[in-house]
């Protein structure tokens, strides 16, 4: 569906209102799924679906934001590495992933709704200060089986990198590749040209989450992490140039 067609003044005041209720939408499902969410894992898996796909079905009609899926949907315990450029792409990752949960900073799980939601699904917290006994912690958690079966998503980067920007990959993601035996699928998108990482502004496009081919698991972890920034940068590229995202050029080339 082509993105929608209003005035560009529009635009503003109707991502302001996009993004009051879907926060208001938070509050209302986060309250209503509760009770059953608590006693059931699988209702707490339904009640954050619920919430990804209204919020995608709303910025469509809202603000002419589209957003869509290439690659197969991973299934089973695999490894997601996705690029992180807003809290758009965490909804769309979720909308379709069969059991997902995230690695993701340990301040979000004293955040209302989503710390409590959190908890439930299995995600995997990590104390983003402490570096290394952090990784360590985080196997630890992954090991002993604190974190539910399903397909674990973890963020390359360590946080949301604004399109064009550049930001190292860190290596836990590889540290659990090798300690789970997991099969990775690296995931990527072009979120963050429509959805900023800050501010209300929303703008309309087609908002795409890329889903890779898998690396085997075996591979040298020095391997598997420059495979997956490869592949990453350059599949989240491409899909933001197909946006209109004018980027960099590379290094060394000069403008003729």
């Amino acid at each position: 569906m082509p993105p929608m067609s209003r005035p560009a003044w529009l635009q503003y005041p109707a991502s302001v209102l996009f993004v009051v209720q879907m926060y208001v939408a938070m509050a209302v499902l986060g309250l209503l799924f509760l009770p059953i969410a608590i006693a059931r894992r699988e209702a707490a898996v339904a009640a954050c679906r619920a919430y990804a796909l209204y919020v995608r079905w709303t910025a469509a009609w809202m603000v002419g934001l589209t957003s869509e899926i290439r690659g197969p949907i991973p299934q089973g315990e695999v490894l997601v590495a996705a690029k992180h450029q807003s809290f758009f792409d965490i909804l769309v990752i979720f909308s379709v992933l069969p059991q997902p949960k995230f690695v993701m900073k340990k301040e979000l799980l004293m955040a209302p709704f989503i710390g409590w939601y959190a908890k439930r699904l299995g995600c995997v917290a990590v104390d983003r200060g402490k570096r290394g006994k952090a990784v360590a912690q985080m196997l630890a958690d992954i090991a002993e089986g604190r974190s539910a079966p399903g397909q674990l998503v973890i963020y390359p980067q360590g946080t949301r990198v604004a399109p064009g920007a550049e930001l190292p990959y860190k290596t836990g993601t590889a540290a659990i590749y090798r300690e789970t035996g997991w099969a990775c699928v690296p995931a990527a998108t072009n979120v963050g040209v429509f959805w900023p990482k800050r501010g209300l502004l929303r703008r309309p496009g087609v908002a795409v989450v890329e889903f890779l081919p898998e690396i085997p698991p075996g591979v040298r972890m020095s391997e598997m992490m420059a495979r997956i920034e490869t592949v990453i940068e350059t599949s989240s590229n491409a899909l933001m140039a197909e946006a209109g995202f004018p980027l960099p050029a590379p290094a060394g080339h000069q403008a003729l």
